[in-house]
């Protein structure tokens, strides 16, 4: 390959601009047709209608992975080379590969790279998959994917901002049996939606008007720490004593459960957000973690449904296995979720069905995911307790789980589906683009010893990294993720295996496509408005009475 925007062919062709016509315009329509028709290809079990299917103009074998010239309409054959041949018979230069919308040079015979064409791609198959989606508000079309373009006065203030890394590995100290928390909070840290609120200066520790034991200005002062230039390990002690002090069942220098730590600080983080409610929420926390289980109760003697919707910040999943025990085989995360939604049956005591007023029936619950938060975190109960918990072990056994998750067989739309249709959660039963079901794991907490003297460590990834290969593709160019360890202070470089053989305690993945209300503010959005709008009010308020008492005193001298 000739290098990052090595191609002196594609840098003319976009330094012209033109996006109405063109092979640029050819490039976004045959990309989208492609969007299109993947996602018929993977809805033809349900809609039972023909997929259309390309034939190479040369050979007229079909296409399973057409490319297409940008200058004319031949789709053609890559191994066989008809589509080089047609390049070169008809002095055309650019041909497309639509699956993965990679643009071959026949000028420089090689495969080209671009910025703005890499855009085009993403927002041709963005475009396309929000046409498609069946998730809609109150009956209004979904806002348009746009790119941000920086107005005048963005950059300005981009000008006259002081440039920090956008990404760092910073270690944590311990400050006395503190790795619980560290392991949390370097989860935070590499949470994209997290960073980006706080980094984003959506809370600014300087203006909060709460005076004492606030998280989010704790977590303001936190991003700020790890995103410095300094670079040796940072303490936590003003985080640690906020949390004492908020959280009184925290405080003391003994060991504490992390999955305890975690949701005590969502709920201190979101009890601290501006413009927090109790009901339909959308603070950081809310808008990051949140989202919704559905309970459906059936009755077994008159079939009644009732069904219950409960919020949820993460899921816990029970294992497989006696504690001090290795079972192989039986728990991955799939099969954990699969057990998780799987229908158990009610004891005679557990249930009265409200519609044949019977008591003591049989019934089936079943829970299914209801909404998808754009950040899932999973907890493997590896701790188990008896009684008033004097008597505890820890179950040791591992856990296999994916870097790339698809979280669709476990909606409640796909449950429901699957029960009517005896689909098993096939493809033709998603709605919507598969790809708003897909996360991507970005950090893992483990817990590694025995429950009494056991230690935290977690794994988080870095950033994406553009490296050089060659393959007889002709490609060169792949996208590699890099995993760290943190150790408390120790950081350490790590292999995507070494993360997946880890024994997880804690699993965190992230959407690959966020979903989004349009046409609704923020809530911290409309609290910074009317508090603008009350000090200034304040400040009217202030003035008048000033004028006032003036006039007052020029009265009384008369």
């Amino acid at each position: 390959m000739n290098g990052i925007q090595g191609c002196p062919h594609i840098a003319a062709l976009v330094g012209l601009g033109d996006l109405a016509s063109g092979p640029l315009r050819k490039f976004q329509e045959v990309v989208a047709w492609e969007a299109r028709r993947a996602r018929q290809a993977k809805t033809v079990g349900a809609t039972r209608k023909k997929v259309s299917i390309p034939f190479c103009s040369t050979c007229k074998v079909p296409l399973p992975r057409p490319f297409v010239c940008l200058h004319c309409w031949y789709a053609g054959c890559w191994r066989s080379g008809h589509v080089s041949e047609h390049l070169q018979e008809s002095q055309h230069i650019f041909c497309a590969d639509v699956t993965t919308g990679s643009i071959f040079c026949s000028e420089c015979k090689d495969f080209v790279y671009h910025a703005r064409v890499d855009e085009l791609y993403r927002a041709a198959v963005v475009t396309e998959e929000e046409k498609q989606t069946l998730f809609q508000v109150a009956k209004k079309p979904r806002e348009r994917f746009q790119s941000w373009v920086p107005t005048a006065h963005d950059v300005v203030v981009l000008e006259n901002a002081a440039t920090i890394p956008c990404q760092r590995r910073r270690g944590l100290l311990n400050l006395g049996q503190t790795c619980f928390m560290n392991v949390v909070l370097q989860c935070f840290i590499h949470n994209p939606l997290l960073r980006n609120y706080f980094l984003g200066d959506k809370h600014n520790n300087r203006q909060c008007k709460i005076e004492e034991d606030c998280t989010c200005c704790e977590m303001d002062k936190l991003f700020a720490e790890i995103f410095s230039d300094e670079r040796t390990a940072f303490g936590p002690v003003t985080f640690l004593v906020t949390t004492w002090r908020k959280s009184t069942e925290l405080a003391g220098y003994q060991q504490q459960d992390a999955h305890e730590f975690f949701i005590s600080t969502l709920n201190n983080i979101h009890s601290s957000s501006r413009g927090s409610t109790n009901i339909s929420c959308n603070c950081i926390v809310h808008s990051t973690f949140a989202g919704q289980l559905q309970s459906d109760v059936v009755c077994e003697r008159c079939g009644n449904e009732t069904s219950t919707v409960d919020p949820m910040l993460d899921i816990s999943l029970e294992l497989r296995g006696k504690p001090g025990e290795v079972v192989a085989g039986e728990n991955t995360l799939a099969t954990c979720l699969k057990r998780y939604t799987q229908p158990e049956k009610l004891g005679p005591k557990q249930y009265s069905c409200s519609k044949c007023g019977k008591s003591g029936q049989e019934a089936s619950k079943r829970m299914s995911i209801r909404k998808l938060p754009p950040v899932l975190s999973f907890q493997f109960k590896r701790f188990e307790h008896k009684g008033d918990k004097s008597v505890s072990r820890k179950i040791d056994t591992r856990v296999r789980f994916p870097a790339i998750l698809n979280m669709a067989p476990f909606t409640t739309h796909v449950v429901k589906n699957a029960e009517k249709e005896n689909t098993n959660g096939s493809m033709s039963a998603y709605p919507g683009p598969i790809t708003m079901y897909e996360y991507d794991l970005f950090a893992v907490i483990n817990h590694e010893g025995q429950i009494n003297n056991g230690h935290y460590t977690n794994y988080a990834r870095y950033e994406d990294e553009v490296r050089d290969f060659s393959s007889s593709s002709g490609l060169s160019i792949s996208l590699f993720v890099q995993w760290y360890r943190f150790d408390d202070d120790k950081v350490t470089a790590a292999s995507l295996g070494s993360v997946l053989a880890s024994p997880a305690y804690m699993c965190f993945y992230v959407k690959r496509h966020l979903d989004y209300k349009p046409y609704t503010t923020p809530s911290y959005v409309l609290k910074r408005e009317n508090e603008v709008a009350r000090e200034k009010e304040i400040e009217r308020e202030k003035e008048l009475s000033s004028i006032k008492e003036l006039e007052d005193a020029l009265l009384a001298t008369v």
